[in-house]
């Protein structure tokens, strides 16, 4: 007998991104594994302590293919179920463990500092050594209705950036790499987990900026489906940042939905700046169920000038360009920014109509001063003063022209609350 879809599936939007997320959607609802699924189950041949960085990489590769083809016979239907998972290392103990090494000499964004950050003595630009941190995690109805659904997107924020956004609104915990609580691979995938077992749509990886963070979030996805019975004691550490505290009365009663064929089964999902190296994105690429970059600025000045960031348009543009080419699913968002239409907006979206017309696009309207940018703020500067008001309507409604004018596929995340009588 065939089950009747959930109130996510049913959801009216999926009329029309059903067919531009369908991966994701399929993971959401347990139809298919998630991508860490597949990756357990392919085996790595190497002794992964032993071998050198360079072997690593080439197994890698080798290993990305054979996850290609097994998650091309998924998509298509061409097996029901996933081999048994590996006795010994996998593809997935390969990526946790490429991680680890790239910390040791980090290049996981574009800064590429090569600081030893695994030592804890030194910095890198995203003012970090090896200990993640958490501001706070919880069920976010702010997110896109693809990813907040029902019962909400499991966000987890981590503290710090390696970019310096002047206007950022999440400043309390990007410039603040002290905010929030230490968190270890362990305590990392408990937050997901439970999250997803209270009913989350998916695992939102944020912050400040999850880049920084890669080898604690691959080895906490690593983790993932190690949980029955979670240390009292852990969950009440972790619950100390969860804002929305415990969400259901209990996890249990939504526990159904988060498995397939008995494996515990979470999306993932990317939402970052996408300042990333091609090392970064390639650990990521058989783990990440959907991405959601943030591409803010346009080819100019503008990222040096209000981001302090050399080399924005051309490595942002590249690893986009490099997630399409992988057939992923994507949303693209980018933020209207007051004074910014015709040097940031329009040539964001002249080059998504170029390059990916089809991918979701979520112009987002609800830009307000903050951090350096807010007059009320003592941490304002006048250099800013071009970007510390909100969009007029008329900046709001000609970048939305624009859009059409181009063809892209944006009117059902940026219209939601009015196509849909929705509110957040």
């Amino acid at each position: 007998m065939k089950s009747q879809p959930s109130q996510f599936e049913s959801l009216k939007i999926w009329e029309s991104f059903k067919d531009r997320l369908p991966w994701y959607f399929g993971v959401s609802t347990n139809h298919v594994p998630a991508k860490y699924l597949i990756a357990k189950c392919i085996p790595c041949n190497l002794d992964l302590s032993s071998a050198s960085e360079e072997e690593l990489w080439n197994e890698n590769t080798l290993l990305t293919q054979a996850f290609l083809d097994i998650w091309e016979k998924v998509r298509m239907t061409e097996i029901s179920s996933l081999p048994p998972k590996v006795e010994r290392a996998s593809l997935m103990d390969l990526s946790v463990e490429l991680a680890k090494r790239m910390l040791a000499h980090c290049n996981f964004c574009r800064w590429n500092c090569k600081v030893d950050r695994s030592k804890g003595i030194r910095h890198g630009t995203c003012q970090l050594e090896s200990t993640s941190k958490v501001g706070s995690y919880f069920h976010h109805r702010g997110e896109e209705l693809t990813f907040r659904g029902t019962s909400g997107s499991g966000t987890i924020f981590f503290t710090s950036c390696n970019m310096r956004c002047s206007f950022c609104q999440n400043g309390d915990i990007s410039t603040d790499k002290d905010n929030g609580i230490p968190v270890t691979p362990s305590a990392l995938a408990l937050m997901a987990w439970q999250l997803r077992m209270e009913g989350c749509h998916n695992v939102n990886w944020v912050g400040g900026e999850p880049t920084i963070h890669l080898h604690t979030i691959v080895e906490a996805i690593n983790l993932l489906d190690s949980f029955s019975n979670p240390d009292p004691r852990q969950l009440e550490y972790i619950q100390s940042v969860k804002s929305d505290g415990s969400y259901f009365d209990s996890w249990r009663i939504n526990s159904e939905h988060a498995f397939y064929q008995g494996q515990f089964n979470c999306p993932q999902l990317w939402n970052s700046n996408f300042f990333m190296s091609q090392e970064a994105m390639n650990v990521l690429r058989n783990i990440m169920d959907v991405w959601l970059p943030d591409f803010k600025f346009g080819p100019g000045k503008c990222a040096l000038d209000i981001s302090r960031t050399p080399w924005y348009w051309e490595t942002v543009t590249s690893n986009i360009k490099l997630v399409h080419e992988w057939g992923e699913n994507m949303v693209i968002r980018h933020l209207i920014m007051p004074n910014h239409i015709e040097c940031c907006t329009k040539p964001v979206l002249e080059w998504i109509a170029k390059n990916m017309p089809e991918v979701p696009v979520n112009i987002m309207d609800q830009y307000h001063p903050d951090n350096l940018c807010n007059p009320e703020s003592s941490k304002y500067r006048e250099r800013y003063n071009d970007i510390s008001r909100t969009c007029t309507l008329e900046e709001i409604a000609r970048s939305y022209k624009y859009a059409k004018e181009l063809g892209l596929n944006f009117e059902p995340l940026s219209y939601e609350k009015s196509i849909y009588g929705l509110k957040v």
